[in-house]
């Protein structure tokens, strides 16, 4: 899941790697070589017999030489005071000596070129390719490692940092949710057509029943052909009862329907589908301001297709502008390369991706964990 992602980012390592090497000294620990660093600095630092001599001869050229040297010493402490943001020779030979290594603008410079193209490559959202970046900046420029502990290193923690930074954006957990809400907790669903809407549902109702939670689900898709018979094979398959009206009737009254029979029979949790929309289409989001109003539901879910990209990112925005969702769920992820909409959903909209879609299984629904992503993406598991 998400490879082409994954060796793109580690395209990214391996080019700071080779653009900001230190050779470490032979033999020479750390403490040795620090000691050894500063020793070589007050060395330097000694004035040579002849430049002794010369300042013995300065001072006997009294006080007005005196007051131009002053001037000349203030211009040198200005020039001091202008390098204090940049490492000093000193720590530059410290930081080799000891076999460390501090990354520069320019070491930085094309990699950080290349990582911008690939996240753009993979369809991440340009907003959330740039946040990336400056975050990997800001956490690497000027940074001081011991070299045992590798340049590499060094990338992974600030690519680990960005990617978390922009992917955990919202996120709170679901279960705990379901378990602290007071019941039955009512769940609905909006995306656009054909993206897996229905059959998350089912999944997320047999997610529920591994948990030990009830559920029903309620059809509130009544304008497509053959939206009934969906749903209804799912409910039959699971064994799980399904509240649903005429084709042409309506969406709010069916959930309505949903939650009630789920009071009257002490059912935890009413998953309720909506037909399938654009945020253009106007009678169709009234139909959610409706469901909203009449059911005032606990949690409304946008899914889309992990595979759908950048289109999937923005749909997602442009749904959350609409009518406010509160999380997501990606289908499809086990198909999708290029990671975009996974890294960029929860930035865009500020609300969390949830669950993804792993599968055609009732069991194929994975809890979305943010930093379990960014240690698949490095590499780290």
């Amino acid at each position: 899941m998400f490879d082409g992602l994954k060796d793109k980012l580690s395209g990214f390592r391996k080019d700071v790697e080779e653009n900001a090497e230190v050779e470490e000294p032979a033999e020479q620990d750390e403490t040795e070589a620090a000691e050894s660093a500063a020793a070589e600095s007050a060395e330097a630092d000694q004035p040579t017999e002849s430049e002794a001599e010369t300042v013995e001869a300065s001072d006997a050229g009294g006080a007005s030489d005196g007051a131009a040297g002053g001037d000349a010493a203030d211009d040198a402490d200005g020039a001091d005071a202008a390098d204090d943001n940049e490492p000093s020779t000193f720590q530059r030979a410290k930081a080799f000596a000891t076999g460390r290594i501090i990354i520069e603008e320019e070491d930085l410079e094309q990699p950080l070129w290349d990582l911008e193209m690939a996240l753009l490559e993979s369809d991440v959202e340009m907003s959330v390719a740039e946040r990336i970046l400056d975050t990997v900046r800001e956490k690497m420029l000027g940074e001081s490692r011991k070299q045992v502990e590798t340049t590499g290193e060094l990338v992974e923690s600030a690519l680990h940092d960005a990617l978390l930074d922009v992917i955990a954006v919202g996120q709170f957990d679901f279960e705990e949710r379901i378990a602290a809400a007071d019941k039955p907790v009512t769940v609905v669903f909006t995306g656009v057509n054909g993206v897996g809407k229905t059959t998350s549902i089912a999944k997320l109702s047999e997610w529920l029943a591994d948990r030990g939670y009830s559920s029903v689900m309620a059809n509130g898709d009544t304008y497509r052909a053959g939206a009934n018979e969906q749903i209804q094979e799912h409910a039959d398959r699971l064994d799980r009862e399904l509240i649903s009206h005429d084709q042409g009737g309506d969406p709010a009254a069916v959930i309505y329907d949903g939650v009630e029979y789920a009071e009257a029979h002490d059912i935890d949790v009413v998953l309720g589908d909506t037909a399938g929309r654009l945020h253009t289409s106007d009678d169709l989001m009234a139909q959610l301001e409706k469901i909203d109003r009449v059911v005032d539901p606990d949690m409304t879910l946008f899914v889309d297709e992990a595979v759908a990209g950048q289109d999937a990112v923005n749909r997602a925005k442009e749904f959350n502008d609409a009518a406010e969702i509160d999380g997501a769920i990606l289908t499809k992820a086990d198909a999708d390369s290029s990671g975009g909409a996974a890294i960029s959903v929860a930035y865009v909209t500020g609300k969390p991706i949830l669950f993804l879609g792993t599968g055609q299984g009732y069991d194929d629904l994975t809890l979305f964990e943010p930093e379990e992503l960014v240690e698949s993406l490095l590499g780290e598991e």
